[in-house]
């Protein structure tokens, strides 16, 4: 094979780890359904004076700002919020629509590579770097298991530059709706996508690979 062929295929192999990275965070990102059962799993109407409907009014507000562009300002009918409260989903709307530059640049991309790699009968190459890829978020779930409040902290101060995340209840009462274990399913359920869509494309590999 030529050097040039075996690179456009490593890149494409790249564009592919990134499309699907991106969308399982882009369906996690709009995983509404997660929040509505931990509404009543985690009892989180315990801990404020509101209806689930009201509450709920109240986060789709706040995701309606961090998913949509147009959005610029952010205010809550029921949250208080302070300076560095607000500060911080600003820093979280900049990652959400980072996330979804990243899926709309490499999408077609990854949906020409894969007509490609038809077209040549070359799925087989996805079988090992998708093997290795599954093994990530394994690790990560384990680093999970061990202590969550971990792996939370650090995942926060790898992602933001300043220390606004760490809310004060006092002061960002919005916090007390947004308990840990909420994103702790919100990973979980991002670690799920990853590992399904990784598994179809090692199935996809093997599959060519018994027919050829």
């Amino acid at each position: 094979m030529k050097k040039s062929q075996v690179w456009f295929e490593r890149l494409g192999i790249c564009c592919l780890f990134l499309t699907f990275i991106s969308l399982a965070i882009a369906l996690t990102i709009n995983a509404r359904f997660i929040y509505v059962i931990d509404i009543d799993y985690l009892n989180i109407l315990d801990f404020v004076h509101l209806s689930k409907e009201r509450l709920l009014e109240n986060y789709d507000q706040l995701m309606a700002f961090l998913k949509r562009p147009w959005i610029t300002e952010l205010n809550l009918p029921d949250f208080p919020m302070s300076s560095n409260g607000r500060a911080h989903f600003y820093d979280v709307k900049k990652l959400f629509m980072l996330d979804y530059a990243v899926l709309l640049v490499t999408l077609v991309p990854s949906v020409m590579f894969l007509h490609h790699l038809k077209k040549s009968i070359r799925f087989w190459r996805l079988v090992r770097p998708f093997k290795w890829g599954m093994a990530a978020p394994v690790v990560l779930l384990a680093l999970m298991a061990v202590g969550f409040d971990q792996f939370f902290i650090t995942f926060h101060e790898v992602f933001f530059t300043n220390e606004d995340w760490l809310f004060d209840p006092a002061t960002d009462p919005i916090i007390n709706v947004l308990p840990e274990q909420y994103f702790m399913h919100c990973f979980l359920f991002f670690f799920v996508l990853i590992e399904l869509f990784f598994w179809i494309m090692i199935l996809i590999g093997k599959k060519e690979s018994k027919n050829h």
